[in-house]
């Protein structure tokens, strides 16, 4: 092939510079609507911000903390988890109920190299709720507290019940086993500023939970911290080579900056949907969820068995802002596997295919008994 059948590519690579194309053009039309005049860039802004402060501040901590006990205690879960033998369900459930996707991701390498078997996969992946918890925790506390240990009861009895039924059926080919992720190598200006925004964000958003005004506290330094943090986030994953894990190789504070840039970005696109919705159309959106409530669990059921984290960061704002029933939150919790999936499907598809849909008998379950006999609960 000669070089001038490279030639568009290769100067498209160079206008594009670092930025994934998609990426880069997400980031441009967030941009554009932030800086836009009047109602729509100033909700924008707004919600931009409480987005920082509300979530992607959290986030970032959580990760960091994380992360950095895992480097600085050397310690190698996969291992552990090989010679955990019986308690290794309920730990693989107890990384997967882990806010994040990290811990079920561990199980799902864990189980490609050979070191786990098919239960703590399923255990895993129904007790994660992905990134979504984050937003949980730090919006709703007391509906965490409840959906967070079930996910984990829920993911040990489907984990064990699977071991009995499927026996050594599900043995991985470990010869097949792949890095899940690049190797970024060096810990970066970018994640550096990342980490000194999320600092004081962390703090807006600590003393946000009190029920403080923190606008009267800290005045003009919450929409610079929050403006601020979300531009370098952006800027994070619109130049990441990441799909959405980090390498375990890769210094905490780049890991942190990588996948807290974006959960951000989900977060940010959930926030933007439901509010352009609601202010602009006028739609009732709670009359039309409303209509067919009965459903509502089932339909966040389907959701949850997209993989990614995004629809289910959705579902969360919609059960936030009282559009569906806590029964719609459960069952989406247990069904959806979170970025987990990805690799999952990527080092052993059939396994995939058959934890997910596993993991959708106990969501269904748990979803209707919630939506039949306790309709108030949480809502």
């Amino acid at each position: 092939m000669d070089a001038s059948t490279n030639a568009p590519a290769l100067t498209l690579r160079r206008l594009v510079g670092p930025f994934r194309l998609n990426r880069l053009i997400v980031a441009l039309v967030l941009l554009a609507l932030a800086v836009a005049p009047g109602l729509l860039g100033e909700l924008t802004r707004g919600l931009m911000v409480d987005a920082y402060v509300q979530v992607s501040a959290f986030v970032a901590a959580t990760l960091l903390l994380f992360y950095g006990a895992e480097r600085l205690f050397r310690f190698d879960i996969g291992q552990a988890l090989k010679n955990a033998k019986g308690w290794q369900v309920p730990l693989a459930a107890l990384l997967g109920a882990t806010p994040g996707c990290g811990g079920a991701v561990v199980v799902v390498a864990a189980y490609s190299s050979g070191n786990v078997g098919f239960g703590a996969v399923v255990a895993t992946l129904t007790a994660t709720m992905g990134d979504a918890a984050f937003l949980l925790i730090a919006t709703r506390p007391d509906a965490a507290i409840v959906v967070l240990p079930l996910s984990f009861a829920v993911g040990i009895i489907s984990g064990w019940v699977v071991d009995a039924v499927s026996g050594d059926t599900m043995v991985p080919d470990v010869s097949e086993h792949t890095e899940l992720a690049p190797l970024i190598g060096r810990t970066r200006i970018k994640d550096y500023a990342f980490l000194a925004l999320a600092l004081p964000g962390l703090v807006i958003g600590v003393t946000q939970l009190t029920g403080i005004d923190v606008f009267e506290v800290f005045g003009p330094a919450v929409t610079v911290v929050g403006l601020t943090g979300t531009a370098i986030g952006i800027g994070v994953w619109a130049t990441s080579r990441l799909k959405a894990m980090t390498n375990a190789k890769d210094s905490p504070v780049t890991r942190m900056a990588e996948e807290t840039a974006f959960i951000s970005v989900w977060v940010i696109g959930a926030y933007l949907a439901y509010d352009y919705i609601v202010v602009f159309t006028g739609l009732d959106l709670e009359s039309s969820f409303g209509a067919v409530a009965p459903l509502l669990p089932l339909i966040a059921i389907i959701i949850g068995l997209i993989p990614g984290c995004g629809p289910q960061v959705l579902v969360t704002t919609l059960y936030i802002n009282g559009l569906i029933p806590f029964a719609a939150l459960v069952g989406n919790a247990i069904s959806n596997d979170g970025d987990a999936l990805f690799p999952a499907i990527a080092l052993n598809p059939k396994a995939a295919i058959w934890a997910t849909l596993y993991s959708t008998i106990p969501a269904l379950i748990a979803a209707y008994g919630f939506y039949f006999f306790a309709p108030g609960f949480m809502n």
